[in-house]
């Protein structure tokens, strides 16, 4: 399978040829081209994914190919790194997601960014974008991983920041690039601690099960935790900052300043699922050799997944609306890996991540290339500036409303399917973690129907020019999402991935299913009462809780207390001491130095005049002087 080298070489050649293509061509141009090379990819992904699900399965398991492989850089006998391509059911699937997803936007972009300044230099970014994240989820080794997730992050920042001369979308980029710079450094010394004591960065042997490989691990400690719980936090603090887990996820909501069809490709499908991705693809580590660091991650997973949906639940752009959503989505995949266990039973949480982040990439994207078609038609991010567009824009109507019953977890759509997976694992895990998983379900059905009536149904609000129906280079990503959403949840997914690459057979738990479903049509018709129509109720409700609503409107302060902690503290408390220390003391130091050096040398300087007289007297001077020094010390 030596052609799926192309499918990471093409977005780069794709790159480079729009990065300096002539501005004597049209800007459709690069559109074209961009839309018609990820077009070959998707086919070469989906051509992929069927000839290795059909043809490389041995004995009822799934072999790991690596169609290309080559030595970059070697450090000892045991330690280098390599570049490579490593086909397993979870890069495979990954490539189905990735080069779906960027075609759509794509396609999607062709209308949506049509005039804008820089489509061009937009269209490169998206190759870009493209070519990196794939690098990324085939990658054989860590430290390859690890290059291409900092292209992601250089990625990410070139396109939040596509406005650049928008001061919002400016802080906006570096904000997503520093925070998840911080972030990547715990996983860089992780990665450091890892093939330090394994003498070796290969995905392959790491998840052997080969517990040789882990031997010069047992008995090393620090302050209570075995240096394999380090070095696997550190890297899972990597992953955190990538998909936006608390405390790491500030980045991901200010980062909706990029063009909309950017948000659906990275913000909602693909690099915030990067996290979940290194997990795992390092899952089995964890499991056998950090259970402690996989059961935390659970309990952030479950934290952050809470935290943005309440937040979720009274913000008011649209696009804010969804970013939250997808912060808590992520932190739903996040405790379906941390409650899992490592085989064909046990391995269902891990099955239901991964059957997850599939599903949620499809109605995700959907719902955020639909509120791009929203804010083409209004010009608005608010809420209060939609109402009753549903008679303007059925087609965005519809495939919007499939979305939100997927992410509900309405059957027969796909996310009912995939979450309930998670919440079996979760009551199988333990009673109360299933409980609050089944919360934070219902609080889900609620704040997206909450955004559905405020812009479809409610009342209409005034426009300057008739919305209308997006054309159709943006309405056929939309039909073709929604198409997928409706049928992607009877997928056989467990015949597919698996925590051990066996055949895991998907049986609905009516029970947990019956107490999801209810708790989602609950949510939904509480939605329904408060949004359909406008009502009274939500300002009342505003009003009881004013202290958790304005918190929750605030994202309860967690940007101000970053913003604190780095300006007051760090800023005024640490740095402006030391900065002091440098100027008065080190600085003071170093310019006395050449002060007493200058003075000294202005002292000095008349010896050297140049005069011959001038030396001839010092020199008998100094005859004289030895002469009278040797006859009185004799």
């Amino acid at each position: 399978m030596q052609y799926t080298l192309l499918i990471v070489l093409l977005p780069l050649i794709s790159f480079i040829v729009l990065g300096l293509m002539d501005s004597k061509w049209k800007p459709q141009v690069a559109g074209i081209i961009g839309a018609t090379v990820l077009g070959i990819i998707t086919l070469l992904s989906y051509i992929t994914a069927f000839e290795y699900f059909s043809f490389h399965k041995i004995n009822g398991v799934y072999e790991k190919l690596i169609p290309m492989h080559v030595e970059w850089i070697r450090f000892t006998q045991y330690l280098h790194i390599d570049l490579g391509i490593l086909l397993d059911p979870i890069s495979v699937m990954m490539l189905v997601v990735i080069t779906t997803v960027s075609l759509m936007v794509n396609i999607y972009s062709l209308s949506y960014m049509h005039g804008e300044k820089g489509f061009q230099r937009y269209y490169a970014f998206l190759s870009l974008f493209t070519f990196s994240m794939l690098g990324l989820v085939v990658a054989t080794n860590i430290f390859q991983m690890y290059l291409f997730w900092e292209l992601v992050g250089v990625s990410s920042y070139l396109l939040i920041g596509f406005y650049y001369t928008k001061p919002s979308a400016v802080a906006a980029s570096k904000k997503a690039f520093i925070v998840t710079r911080f972030a990547d450094l715990g996983f860089l010394v992780g990665i450091l601690f890892l093939s330090f004591y394994t003498k070796t960065f290969d995905f392959g042997v790491l998840t052997s099960g080969n517990a040789s490989v882990f031997a010069s691990t047992t008995g090393v400690s620090f302050m209570g935790l075995s240096v394999m719980s380090w070095a696997m936090g550190l890297i899972f603090i990597g992953g955190a900052g990538k998909s936006a887990m608390f405390p790491l996820h500030i980045w991901l909501p200010d980062a909706m300043e990029g063009p909309t069809p950017v948000s659906a490709l990275i913000h909602a499908a693909t690099m915030v699922v990067a996290g979940v991705y290194l997990v795992a693809r390092l899952f089995p580590v964890y499991e056998v050799y950090a259970p402690d660091v996989l059961h935390g991650i659970a309990y952030v997973g479950a934290f952050t997944s809470l935290f943005a949906a309440v937040i979720a639940c009274v913000q008011t752009d649209i696009k804010r609306v969804l970013a939250f959503s997808t912060i808590s989505q992520i932190g739903f995949m996040m405790v379906a890996l941390g409650v899992s266990g490592y085989g064909s039973h046990e391995g269902l949480g891990y099955m239901a991540s991964m059957f997850h982040l599939f599903t949620h990439a499809m109605f995700k994207a959907l719902l955020f290339l639909g509120a791009g078609s929203v804010i083409h038609a209004v010009h608005s991010n608010e809420m209060n500036h939609m109402g009753g567009l549903r008679k303007y824009m059925p087609i965005t109507n519809w495939t919007f409303l499939i979305a939100c019953l997927a992410i509900a977890g309405i059957p027969p759509f796909s996310g009912f399917f995939s979450k309930d997976e998670i919440l079996s694992a979760c009551y199988e895990f333990s009673p109360y973690m299933g409980g609050v998983m089944t919360f934070i379900a219902g609080l889900t059905a609620f704040y997206m129907f909450r955004l559905y009536f405020n812009i479809f149904w409610g009342k209409e609000h005034k426009h300057a020019h008739t919305p209308h129906e997006s054309p159709f280079a943006m309405a056929f990503p939309l039909v073709f999402l929604a198409c997928v959403t409706v049928v992607a949840g009877f997928i056989p997914f467990g015949h597919f991935v698996t925590s051990d690459l066996a055949n895991y057979d998907i049986h609905l738990d009516y029970t947990v299913a019956g107490i999801s479903v209810g708790v989602a049509i609950l949510s939904i018709a509480l939605a329904t009462i408060m949004y359909r129509k406008e009502s009274e109720v939500p300002k009342k409700l505003a009003t009881t809780f004013a202290g958790l609503h304005k918190a929750a409107s605030s994202r309860f302060y967690v940007d101000e207390v970053y913003i604190f902690i780095t300006k007051k503290i760090i800023f005024n408390l640490i740095s402006t001491p030391i900065a002091w220390f440098d100027r008065h003391i080190i600085d003071a130091t170093m310019d006395g130095f050449g002060g007493v050096t200058q003075w000294t040398s202005s002292r000095i300087k008349s010896f050297q005049s140049g005069q011959v007289q001038q030396y001839a007297y010092v020199f008998l001077l100094g005859t004289l002087f030895i002469a009278a020094l040797v006859y009185f010390i004799h």
